[in-house]
């Protein structure tokens, strides 16, 4: 389902520094600017790449994911801690709205 919903994202705001959000429905992918600092996803990916992802979440369905991501591309790449993976069009992504 989660991958279902990081194809689908198709917002067409610029991607920008900082925290970024993508929203479809309820469902939010929110991609911090920190390090991945998760050892579950980190085990998950060859060493040589844990400096080029960065700390990620993910509430999908009122369910909520740890993830780390990195850019790939026109696109972001998300994995997870349980090994499940996503992209997210750079375009779907939009500045955090602090209220």
């Amino acid at each position: 389902m989660r991958l279902i919903f990081l194809c689908a994202a198709l917002a067409a705001a610029p991607a920008m520094a900082g925290d970024l959000v993508a929203r479809q429905g309820g469902d939010t992918i929110r991609l911090a600017d920190g390090p991945c600092t998760s050892e579950l996803v980190l085990g998950r990916l060859q060493a040589r790449l844990h400096s080029q992802y960065k700390a990620a979440s993910a509430v999908v369905q009122g369910q909520t994911f740890v993830a780390c991501w990195r850019v790939a591309g026109h696109a972001v790449h998300l994995m997870y801690e349980d090994g499940d993976q996503g992209l997210v069009p750079m375009a779907a992504l939009k500045p955090e709205l602090i209220a």
